[in-house]
């Protein structure tokens, strides 16, 4: 073995390593797209749902809180919140409402959002959903 690294090895490692990556990225590709129907539960996305999701994004909820690792990590991760709360969309909703007006001075705490009985629902609703998603037992512990 000669102990030149000359322009043609050179060229054959970067040719070979290029097609061995883009045939493990098809691969990967191949294998996601045809897992993710049976880890996807779309099925049970209701209309409170969607609405719950449209009111957590008008909040800005995730610039402090996280959902499934996506989000400011200010407050406590959510993906799980609905296990958390006892499996009962009414102890997350009692949480959200029984957020003090001001909050408490010299804590971070979560502000009053003054949210309808229809937005309380849905964003309840919307966390449960969330909640049941096959994440691969993500987070990965209880509190997020």
């Amino acid at each position: 073995m000669s102990g030149a690294f000359t322009k043609s090895t050179a060229r054959n490692i970067y040719f070979g390593g290029s097609v061995f990556f883009f045939l493990l990225f098809v691969a990967l590709t191949f294998d996601t797209t045809r897992t993710m129907p049976e880890r996807d539960h779309r099925e049970n996305l209701s209309d409170k749902v969607v609405l719950g999701k449209s009111v957590w994004e008008e909040n800005n909820c995730v610039g402090c809180h996280t959902i499934l690792g996506e989000g400011a990590y200010f407050a406590p991760e959510l993906g799980n919140v609905y296990s958390r709360f006892g499996n009962s969309t009414e102890a997350i909703k009692a949480f959200i409402a029984s957020r003090p007006a001001e909050g408490i001075r010299g804590r971070r705490s979560m502000p009053q959002f003054n949210l309808s009985e229809e937005a309380l629902d849905a964003v309840a609703e919307f966390l449960k959903w969330t909640s049941e998603m096959d994440t691969a037992n993500w987070p990965p512990n209880i509190q997020g």
